[in-house]
């Protein structure tokens, strides 16, 4: 009877994970590690013709307009599985609106200090450290191998491409995007909306709603609307 009572109580619980592409694989691959979690299916609200075609393992149930048929059927978790930054704001405000309960997806091969704070909807990928006294926050991105070092923070919707690594002391402002295998000198602040390319290594400070990159790395243009207004029209898959 003991062992009838505890299959219940475990009892894995359903999750949508909103987008269906490459970024979306790797978070059903960590839910699925992480255990607790039953992938219901994916919403792809960009390629209509993949709706109802099996991805990943689970079905492609829809765009927006399942969000409250999902609700109906009592579906409250989810995840997303987009790298776009100001997407993830925007649709994380909106699906939470709605009355879902978003869920970080820490992989187990991640090593992530005893005191670090993540917020809701994070994604942690394989390979990622994250060291003491660091505050990541909502909707964040630390990808493949990517290595935040102590007290840094890393503020909502931020995307930590894979093998960027990051000193002490860095603060990288709401809903940037630092591009794969850059290096961030410590004590260096990103300002919010900023995109660091590829490869930059940098070593001073960065504006908001800045593009930089080169080593070390420049300021090339200024963006002339936040992250977020670039892209307010569309809810990216």
């Amino acid at each position: 009877m003991d062992g009838v009572k505890n299959a219940i109580s475990k009892k894995s619980e359903e999750i949508v994970i909103w987008g269906a592409s490459g970024h979306a694989m790797v978070v059903a691959d960590i839910l699925r590690l992480m255990g607790g979690y039953e992938i219901l299916g994916f919403i792809d609200n960009e390629n209509h013709l993949s709706h109802h075609t099996n991805f990943c393992g689970a079905p492609i149930i829809g765009g927006e307009e399942q969000l409250d048929v999902l609700l109906e059927k009592g579906v409250k978790n989810m995840t997303l599985g987009f790298g776009d930054c100001a997407s993830r704001l925007l649709i994380s405000a909106h699906v939470r609106q709605k009355g879902f309960t978003l869920v970080s997806a820490i992989h187990p091969r991640s090593i992530v200090a005893n005191d670090v704070q993540i917020g809701a909807g994070t994604v942690v990928a394989a390979g990622a450290v994250v060291n003491p006294c660091s505050t990541i926050g909502e909707n964040v991105i630390i990808n493949t191998c990517a290595s935040i070092d102590h007290e840094c923070m890393i503020e909502d919707g931020c995307h930590i491409s894979p093998g960027v690594h990051m000193a002490g002391n860095v603060i990288v402002g709401r809903g940037s995007w630092i591009g794969i295998g850059a290096t961030v000198k410590d004590q260096v602040r990103i300002g919010a909306g900023s995109i660091i390319g590829a490869g930059a290594v940098v070593l001073s400070d960065i504006p908001e709603n800045t593009l930089a990159y080169g080593v070390p790395a420049r300021i090339v243009n200024t963006l002339s609307h936040s992250s977020a207004e670039r892209t307010s029209k569309h809810f990216y898959s």
